[in-house]
């Protein structure tokens, strides 16, 4: 199958997951536990994951999964479809709309087609390899912008939870215009579509990155480690318009963890 390919089954299950989403989504009882690494999973979270590896045995059975609720599974095929069924479980579990389903096709080591869907926003994002990114169905692309001095710079959680952020970002918030602390998928889709230049997220899973990644590169931007690594495995990640990109790294200094 070619990239874009995937498309059709990966926006199915952007569908459904949206539906189960929404469903408890400011709901009253809704059922929420903390895991050992003391991040909230809810029913939401655990009904869109079960979901979807149930429609990917009945479409794709031969295909891998990789998920942040019930880990790896092996398949026959070389691709696997890597899932998050609710990024921002803290958002989606207080009531903030800002949450959505991240969903990736891996083969071969390379995350080939993403979708990203926040229905609390209404809004859904995708890509495939070659085929450029889209919000909505409407082609979106990275800034322009080369300097720092202009540049509006996105981070998530600035307090000690979540491991805190990268060590160096006073040094990289001193240079940049503006910052908003959007946190999570949202602040790299606002990368994609050049609503800004920078965005950091200190601590990440391949979960986290895989849709991301690939969006943020058919948008013409970047999508690296905080030590400046390609890759959905390198624990963190950076997203830029591309220009800014390797003047950042250096401001952030070397990671602590990484």
């Amino acid at each position: 199958m070619s990239p874009a390919d995937w498309l059709p089954f990966l926006t199915e299950l952007a569908v459904r997951a949206d539906e189960l989403a929404l469903r408890w989504f400011r709901a009253a009882g809704l059922r929420v536990v903390e895991k050992p690494d003391l991040s909230p999973v809810t029913e939401a979270d655990q009904a869109i994951e079960a979901m979807a590896r149930a429609l990917l045995r009945e479409r794709h059975p031969g295909l891998g999964v990789l998920g942040e609720e019930e880990g790896e599974a092996a398949g026959t095929a070389a691709a696997r479809l890597i899932i998050d069924p609710i990024d921002g479980t803290r958002n989606f579990v207080r009531g903030i709309p800002v949450f959505a389903t991240l969903l990736g096709i891996e083969t071969g080591g390379e995350v080939v087609a993403g979708v990203v869907s926040a229905p609390a926003l209404g809004a859904r994002w995708h890509a495939a390899r070659g085929s450029g990114a889209f919000r909505d169905g409407r082609r979106i692309r990275v800034s322009r912008i080369e300097s720092l001095e202009r540049a509006l710079l996105f981070h998530g959680n600035l307090g000690p939870g979540e491991a805190g952020p990268p060590s160096g970002i006073a040094g990289l918030i001193a240079r940049v215009e503006r910052t908003r602390g959007f946190g999570d998928f949202y602040q790299h889709m606002l990368v994609a579509e050049g609503a800004g230049e920078i965005a950091l997220d200190p601590v990440m899973h391949p979960w986290d990155i895989a849709a991301l990644q690939v969006i943020v590169e058919e948008a013409g931007g970047r999508a690296t480690s905080l030590s400046g690594e390609r890759s959905i495995y390198a624990s963190s990640l950076m997203t830029s318009n591309g220009p800014l990109h390797d003047r950042a790294l250096t401001l952030l200094g070397p990671p602590t963890r990484d």
